[in-house]
């Protein structure tokens, strides 16, 4: 995939969308392609975070450690992006990802990121919204996953 391809595809991820395609030139220039077979992990619950990643092409899945084992708590798919919690808060990873068939990613250093959202501050909000929509899904669920069982 050349330099212009990756500029389209950024075009498409949401947090990308508004920003001027010389900048997204630059982003996909700066960052690594990086691609994962089924089965592989991007990154491990734990880990450090040092980048996020936008996913190309493919699926992934969100695990979480629990101590009845790892339990998938999210797919990701093209246009979605993850990693970025650990990037923004300085915090261990929070999950694990793990490919659920081939997976082409793009990966976003913690520099670059920053730089992008100091540049473009509707980049920042894009994010916000995600992360509140993240916030409101698992909401979701932990009601759901505690509502008293009807007899």
């Amino acid at each position: 995939m050349n330099l212009n391809e990756e500029v389209e595809l950024l075009k498409g991820v949401p947090i990308f969308s508004k920003v001027e395609p010389a900048k997204l030139k630059l982003l996909a220039f700066t960052s690594e392609r990086v691609n994962f077979a089924a089965g592989q992990e991007l990154f491990h619950q734990g880990d450090q975070g040092d980048a996020m990643y936008v996913i190309l092409g493919g699926m992934a899945d969100v695990l979480i450690d629990t101590p009845n084992g790892q339990i998938a708590v999210a797919q990701l798919q093209k246009n979605n992006f993850v990693g970025d919690m650990a990037v923004l808060c300085d915090v261990p990873r929070t999950a694990t990802i793990k490919a659920r068939e081939d997976l082409s990613t793009l990966k976003i250093s913690k520099d670059m990121f920053y730089r992008l959202v100091a540049e473009f501050p509707q980049m920042a909000i894009e994010i916000m919204r995600e992360l509140a929509h993240r916030l409101e899904d698992t909401n979701q669920k932990l009601r759901a996953a505690t509502a008293p069982k009807a007899a």
